[in-house]
């Protein structure tokens, strides 16, 4: 018998140094429990309380926090949400492999924090039992369905054991013992019948219990909970299918396509993206810290319990019997407990592995991103100072052209023309300048430009044709400050011309002479292209029209005599501005390239409704137009009064109009 116990003891001696090496390495897995664990000073000598016989409850309970479990549940899960979820790919090719590590490593930590969690919550319950308590919520209607389908399930045992028996007897029994056999037998499978069909009827209560989903209350029921919330990882290990995860396409990168506005936007994605993994690289940091501080009771224990072990193996073999017996119970505790906690705790020393790794995960990926922001930054600031640099040369040229227009052209309408060309080219310059700066995709743009190109045809459709008539308008026939023009029944002098429209300073009068209003009229320069409302000026470089003297011949009068005094008085007054109106002349026929006689007065005899009407039509300037018919109406009037011949030929009073009507 004594060789039997030692024997004993000493293959539990031998299982639990092999036991010994496993919480080694399991200690070793994060470095410094051993190498504390090494600096304790010797086992001393074993005294003679080490070799009295210890209990078999000597083992010390273990002293566990669910919360502290359940909480780094909550972590692990919503880390792995944020490092699968918060970081979009930015387009870049390594983003794929970077993303499939994070789910990858994600899912590792989660399946490792709940098989730790699981097997803490058998230490925790295991606690519990041996201290007689129950924890909250623990027995549920799963737990009371599954205690009666055993306690059913023994009683139909014990029936069929108690049925099989009275088939025994009542084959060997004799014939006046049958009826009695008999009876018994009935009344066995009746409640064999009745206990089967209880047992099926919790059978089916159970099933639909399960199937609709009925967790377990305490903490096993709080990590099935948790369990149930990800799917996609723990699915197949709660014997459901994993939810398949959408796969996002990255989306293409916009730092090669070219275009300010598209870099802008790429670097302000790279820099969100950056930003978004040092907020997951500093959670990893602290779910880190969960998990270790969650591991530190059961690495204590864990030593402890290794501790204990080597101090019960150096004790001096016992040679009780029951000595034996309780050392062989302490062994077989200790045993027990160290598999438990090296059952929770490698899966914990796992984690942090996998988290370290996936901590260099981000930080390699955060490396690439910011390395390639920094190419797109150089490539921003070089756009923009292109672009800078471009608008600086052609406002330069601006200046230039705007001095050399003002220092070698004098005319003021052609000066006119030429900043009203630098304009439009300095603009159409900074359009292209802006437009190969910020637009990159070019055929985007041209349908784009297409439609709003078509709605502005639409909408600003009489600004467009404002302008387009602006350019007619400056054109070699066109209107001029200072021109008196005629347009819709309104005369007026022009005041200024601008891009859509153009402003008159209304004249009004008998159409002989011409006085402001005071009043500025506004025409739109589409007006231009309407045909009922024509626009009426001088010829280019004259500023004479044509009036008319105008006498009744009396019945009987000598219109020949008439006719030829009334020349003479016109012509006498015509030439003192003649050189002026032959001035004119002379430009006209610089400007024009047709034949145009010298304007003279000339004698017309026409049929009037009062009767024979003699005119004599004569050019006049038109800013000394009132001047010059005065002194014609004096000079007509002073020769009829002073010669009898052309009073007796003339009839009623002498009239001046003008030649031109509208």
């Amino acid at each position: 018998m004594k060789l039997h116990n030692n024997g004993s003891l000493f293959l539990s001696k031998r299982v639990f140094s092999c036991l010994l090496g496993l919480a080694a390495a399991s200690i070793i897995v994060h470095g410094s429990a051993l190498a504390q664990n090494s600096k304790q000073p010797p086992a001393q000598a074993p005294t003679a309380q080490q070799n009295s016989p210890a209990p078999a409850n000597s083992v010390p309970p273990l002293q566990l926090d669910s919360d502290v479990a359940l909480h780094h549940l909550n972590q692990v899960i919503n880390w792995y949400r944020h490092s699968t979820t918060n970081v979009r790919s930015v387009g870049l090719p390594s983003d794929a492999i970077y993303q499939d590590n994070a789910k990858n490593l994600g899912a590792q930590v989660v399946k490792l924090a709940f098989q730790s969690a699981k097997a803490e919550s058998a230490i925790i319950t295991a606690a519990h039992k041996n201290n007689g308590s129950n924890q909250p919520g623990e027995s549920t209607q799963a737990q009371r369905l599954a205690q009666i389908q055993a306690r059913t399930s023994a009683q139909i045992e014990q029936l069929q054991s108690q049925l099989r028996k009275v088939e025994v007897q009542l084959r060997r029994a004799a014939a006046s013992k049958r009826l009695g056999l008999t009876s018994q037998r009935g009344a066995l499978e009746g409640q064999l019948e009745m206990q089967k069909a209880l047992l099926d009827a919790v059978q089916k209560m159970s099933n639909f219990v399960a199937s609709n989903g009925e967790i377990a209350g305490g903490i096993e029921g709080d990590i099935d909970r948790l369990a149930k919330s990800i799917p996609e990882v723990l699915g197949t290990e709660n014997g459901q299918k994993p939810v398949a995860t959408p796969t996002t396409t990255p989306k293409p990168s916009l730092a090669n396509a070219g275009g300010l506005i598209s870099e802008a936007i790429t670097l302000y994605d790279y820099m969100s993206a950056v930003h978004r993994i040092d907020s997951l690289i500093t959670e990893t940091g602290y779910t880190r810290d969960v998990a270790d501080h969650l591991r530190a009771p059961l690495r204590d224990a864990l030593r402890a319990t290794i501790r204990q072990s080597q101090d019960l193996a150096n004790q001096t073999p016992a040679t009780d019997p029951q000595q034996l017996q309780a050392q062989r119970q302490t062994f077989q505790a200790l045993t027990e407990r160290f598999k438990r906690l090296s059952t929770a705790m490698m899966p914990l020393s796992q984690e942090l592995i996998v988290l370290d790794d996936a901590k260099t995960n981000f930080e390699e990926w955060r490396s690439s991103i910011s390395r390639e922001s920094r190419f797109v930054l150089r490539s921003v600031l070089l756009r923009v100072g292109g672009i800078l640099i471009a608008l600086a040369l052609i406002l330069v040229l601006s200046e230039v052209w705007r001095r050399v227009t003002f220092r070698y052209i004098g005319d003021p309408r052609r000066r006119r023309q030429f900043l009203v060309l630098r304009r439009v080219v300095i603009g159409f310059l900074i359009a292209i300048v802006l437009l190969l700066g910020f637009v990159s995709e070019f055929s985007s743009l041209a349908t784009f430009a297409g439609f709003i190109t078509a709605g502005i045809a639409v909408g600003l459709q009489a600004v467009l044709l404002s302008v387009a008539a602006y350019f007619f308008i400056i054109g070699r026939y066109g209107i001029r400050v200072g021109d008196r023009i005629s347009v819709a029944g309104i005369t007026g002098d022009v005041v200024d011309i601008g891009l859509v429209r153009f402003y008159l300073m209304e004249l009004a009068g008998t159409g002989l002479d011409f006085f402001p209003t005071g009043r500025i009229v506004v025409f739109s320069n589409s007006v231009l292209f309407q045909t009922g409302t024509p626009l009426f000026k001088q010829i280019p470089g004259t500023e004479y029209s044509w009036h008319e003297v105008v006498v009744m011949i009396a019945p009987g009068g000598n219109h020949r005599v008439a006719e030829d005094k009334l020349v003479d008085t016109v012509n006498s007054v015509y030439s003192q501005y003649r050189q002026e109106i032959e001035r004119q002349h002379a430009g006209i026929e610089r400007r024009v390239d047709i034949q145009v006689q010298v304007p003279r007065p000339e004698a017309r005899l026409q049929f009037a409704d009062a009767g024979l009407e003699l005119l004599v039509r004569y050019p006049v300037e038109l800013r000394r137009a009132p001047d010059i018919d005065e002194e014609m109406t004096r000079a007509v009037l002073e020769l009829i009064n002073t010669d009898e011949c052309l009073k007796r030929a003339v009839a009623g009073t002498p009239k001046i109009r003008s030649a031109i009507k509208g």
